[in-house]
């Protein structure tokens, strides 16, 4: 199958459209959102989402569009895992399985068959996404808790393929937090060296990175002290010598209200470093 358009949409003077593909990463039928602001070439910002999530999530409820238009910014947002009645499940967890995919290649079965979301969004989703629109070649890379965690660890393993990294409640340690614990785990096996290369407090200091980092955390998110941990994230940027500007927000939770919040400051400043 090639690229099928599934829907577009005018929006704030530019094109919202949903994409479908069959990937050679995962094996099954892909997903995507682009948002071209319609202006000529222009650097892209690619949006992970988080856990239960597909591309939909963002696209609708985070108002990107109209800060991405105001900046100048294409927006692409792929799923979250592959799907598919072939694809294996959990079916009664969230945070595993299908809108789970933690942006790993899985090693272990049965799930390493269809589970190469990391595959799919560093090498295969850019020549995709990209050839619907004209771009600056510059690229950007955010996303909210899973896909905060997929931003952080993608962008410190690929510095030359993407510019500038945000996060918002990011799963900044999983090797270290129980929603980590069971998708490296069971997608990863039990070598911790191998939890480590998706691990971003791991991997900031064993590669460092070569600009400045911007996270979002709401102060009442109610993930934070047992999922998100935060802090250790900020001690390890301090111990690699990373600027990182680890913003608490006071009184927001884990929602996309939080996400609606500050997309617009996130995007101006990836528009910024772009």
């Amino acid at each position: 199958m090639g690229l099928e358009v599934l829907n577009q949409w005018k929006c704030f003077g530019g094109t919202q459209s949903v994409y479908a593909h069959a990937s050679e990463a995962t094996g099954t039928r892909m997903e995507f959102s682009v948002f071209d602001p319609g202006k000529g070439p222009a650097p892209v910002l690619y949006w992970l989402s988080g856990l239960t999530c597909t591309w939909e999530n963002f696209t609708a409820k985070a108002g990107a569009q109209r800060y991405a238009a105001e900046h100048g910014l294409i927006l692409v947002c792929p799923d979250t895992s592959p799907r598919g009645d072939d694809v294996p499940d959990a079916a009664d967890e969230y945070d595993f399985g299908k809108g789970a995919g933690f942006y790993v290649n899985a090693t272990q079965q049965p799930w390493s068959k269809n589970y190469c979301m990391y595959d799919y969004v560093v090498s295969e989703l850019p020549g995709v996404a990209e050839a619907t629109v004209e771009t600056t070649g510059q690229r950007g890379i955010s996303g909210h808790s899973m896909g905060g965690h997929g931003a952080l660890t993608i962008a410190l393993k690929n510095p030359d393929q993407y510019k500038s990294v945000s996060a918002f409640s990011p799963i900044v340690a999983p090797s270290q937090v129980p929603w980590g614990h069971k998708a490296l785990g069971r997608y990863l096996g039990d070598d911790r060296a191998a939890w480590a290369d998706y691990d971003a407090t791991e991997l900031v200091v064993a590669r460092g990175w070569n600009g400045d980092i911007l996270i979002d955390q709401g102060s009442k998110d109610q993930f934070l002290e047992e999922q998100l941990r935060s802090t250790l994230f900020s001690d390890a940027c301090a111990k690699a010598g990373v600027t990182l500007d680890l913003r608490f927000q006071e009184g927001y939770d884990h929602s996309y209200y939080f996400v609606a919040s500050f997309i617009g400051e996130h995007i101006a400043w990836h528009a910024a470093r772009l």
